[in-house]
């Protein structure tokens, strides 16, 4: 089997994060620049294979496409584009960030370490995936 790679999308930043080959443990991966996002994909796909995107959708409460999703159009387009052979789904991430804000506070992480948004984000991602492999 291969990994399942699933990308909390941000303007600034993405998180990421990545199943064993089994499919069964979700584990951070890592945060990335999000300019250099596609960069990094490239490089890790060369290294392992995946075999599923997961991107998380934002959504507003009453199920309609947060503002952030418009960022999020065109990074899909050039991930199917660039990655033809692995195909993409998504995950409503609704209250990702703050159940990944409880799971650092929980972990016993001081305040300065939470700020940390970038572990944040790679946490964020950590949630998406482990909530499509409960699912499934």
């Amino acid at each position: 089997m291969a990994r399942i790679l699933a990308i909390d999308y941000g303007k600034i930043r993405t998180g990421l994060a990545v199943t064993d080959e089994m499919q069964i443990i979700a584990s951070g991966l890592t945060t990335v620049n999000t300019k250099e996002l596609i960069t990094f994909l490239k490089d890790y796909l060369s290294k392992e294979q995946v075999e599923l995107f997961l991107v998380g959708e934002p959504k507003q409460m009453d199920n309609t496409p947060s503002e952030s999703e418009a960022l999020i159009i065109p990074f899909l387009v050039k991930l199917e584009n660039t990655f033809p052979n692995v195909p993409i789904k998504r995950v409503d991430e609704r209250f990702t960030s703050k159940m990944a804000t409880q799971t650092l506070i929980d972990s016993g992480l001081k305040k300065k370490q939470r700020q940390n948004k970038a572990l944040l984000d790679e946490v964020s991602a950590t949630i998406i995936l482990q909530s499509y492999l409960y699912n499934q």
